[in-house]
C-alpha cells in the first residue's frame, strides 16, 4: 500500500453484457469514493465507454497499462481484452464470458505482484465463463486455487453485523447431505471464527450453525445428520472454546429475528442462507471471501441481463464491497500490528460460559 494509506482496489469487470459497468462507474461518479481509495477497473476502457454513453453517465476514467500507473483521485481502466469485442445488453455470449476471465486472470497477476491490495469482482455468467482455463463453479474457488497459498475459503454474504457463511457452496441440491461431514463443518466453523476476528475485529465471537433438515432433524425422525454429524461438530469446536451454537431449524431462525444474537450464521446449503439474507438485506449486501490472503468481495447480486443498458440498476451493493474490502484491509494491518510482539501470558483466564447459557436458551423460542 502506498505511505499515504490510499488502498489501491482492484477492479474486475465481469459480464460485459450485465450491470458490471453501471454499478462500477455509478459509484466512481462520486468523487467522495475517490478519496477513500485508487480503484482500478480490469477490462476494456472501449466497454467502460459504451456503458457510459449508453447510460448517460458523465463517470471520467484514465487509461492505463498496469496499477502501477494508477494516479491517486482518478478512476483507472487497465485494458485486458480483445478492442473489437461488442457488447450485447442482456445477452449472455461465449466473448463476454473470455474478456470476464481475461480482466480476472490480469487482476490476479497483478494482485501476485504486490501492485493491489484487494479484488473486488463485478458479476460473471459463470456458464459463458468455463473454459479450459477457468473450469470452476465461481469466483471463490478460482481465487483459493489461484491465491489461497493452500487456505481453504469461505463464502460469507453479509450487511454490517449480518453475517452468513456456506458449509456447501455452488454444489447441486442432489449432493448436499453427502458433501455435509463433520470434518468439513468443523473447518468452515474454525476459518468463521478466525475471520470475524482478523477480519471484523469480534474478540469472541458467537456463531450460530443452521440444521440441515427440517425441524433439526425431529430427534433423527426426519433425518440423522443434526445427531452424527452436526452436533458433534458443534460440541467439538466448543470444547475448544469456540462459541458456536446450535443446529438451529432454518424456517423460523431469520424470521423470529434469531440471527440478530450472533456475530455469524452458518448455514449448510447456498439456498438455505442466501434466501433468506437477500430477502432481508440484498439491496446492500456483500459477498465477501474470507479465508484466504487475498482479500475481495463483490456485490450480493449477479449480471441481472432483465435491466443491464437501462440505467436502473442500484449501485449500492457494490458501493458497500468497496467499503468492507477498505474496513478488512485495515482490520488485517491493526491485527498484524498488535500481534507483531505478544505478551508474554501471566495467567490463565477462566471461560465464562455464561453467554453461552443464556444463547441456548435460543431453541426453546423458534
Amino acid at each position: 500500500m502506498e505511505d499515504n494509506n490510499k488502498i489501491r482496489i482492484g477492479i474486475t469487470q465481469g459480464d460485459i453484457n450485465g450491470v458490471g459497468y453501471e454499478v462500477i462507474l455509478k459509484t466512481f461518479s462520486d468523487q467522495a469514493m475517490l478519496e477513500l481509495c485508487t480503484p482500478i477497473i480490469y477490462g476494456s476502457p472501449k466497454v467502460a465507454a459504451y456503458h457510459r454513453k449508453a447510460l448517460d453517465l458523465s463517470t471520467n476514467f484514465s487509461i492505463i497499462n498496469t496499477a502501477a500507473e494508477a494516479a491517486h483521485n482518478k478512476l483507472s481502466v487497465v485494458n485486458c481484452t480483445d478492442d473489437e469485442i461488442k457488447v450485447e445488453f442482456t445477452k449472455p455470449t461465449p466473448e463476454a464470458g473470455k474478456a470476464a476471465y481475461e480482466a480476472l486472470e490480469k487482476a490476479v497477476e497483478e494482485y501476485k505482484n504486490g501492485l493491489i491490495d484487494a479484488i473486488i469482482t463485478a458479476p460473471i455468467n459463470k456458464n459463458t465463463i468455463q473454459s479450459k482455463d477457468f473450469y470452476f463453479p465461481g469466483h471463490t474457488e478460482y481465487l483459493e486455487d489461484k491465491l489461497g497459498e493452500g487456505n481453504k475459503s469461505l463464502m460469507i454474504l453479509m450487511k454490517d453485523d449480518f453475517r452468513v457463511a456456506l458449509v456447501t457452496g455452488h454444489i447441486p441440491v442432489a449432493n448436499i447431505a453427502k458433501s455435509i461431514t463433520k470434518e468439513k463443518i468443523i473447518e468452515k466453523i474454525e476459518i468463521f471464527n478466525r475471520s470475524l476476528k482478523q477480519d471484523f475485529r469480534i474478540d469472541n465471537p458467537r456463531i450460530a450453525v443452521l440444521a440441515l433438515n427440517p425441524h433439526a432433524g425431529d430427534n433423527g425422525l426426519i433425518g440423522k445428520e443434526e445427531e452424527e454429524i452436526i452436533i458433534p461438530a458443534i460440541k467439538e469446536m466448543s470444547e475448544k472454546g469456540i462459541q458456536c451454537f446450535g443446529p438451529y431449524p432454518a424456517d423460523g431462525f431469520m424470521g423470529a429475528g434469531s440471527f440478530t444474537h450472533f456475530d455469524g450464521i452458518l448455514a449448510m446449503y447456498h439456498d438455505q442462507g442466501l434466501a433468506p439474507f437477500k430477502s432481508i438485506a440484498m439491496d446492500e449486501g456483500v459477498n465477501y471471501t474470507a479465508g484466504l490472503p487475498v482479500i475481495r468481495t463483490s456485490p450480493a447480486h449477479g449480471t441481472a441481463y432483465d435491466i443491464a443498458g437501462q440505467g436502473l440498476a442500484s449501485e449500492d451493493s457494490f458501493r458497500q464491497a468497496i467499503y468492507v474490502a477498505i474496513d478488512v484491509f485495515r482490520n488485517r494491518r491493526f491485527d498484524k500490528e498488535i500481534h507483531a510482539n505478544p505478551l508474554r501470558k501471566q495467567y490463565y483466564e477462566k471461560r465464562d460460559d455464561s453467554d453461552k447459557l443464556k444463547l441456548d436458551t435460543i431453541d426453546d423460542e423458534i
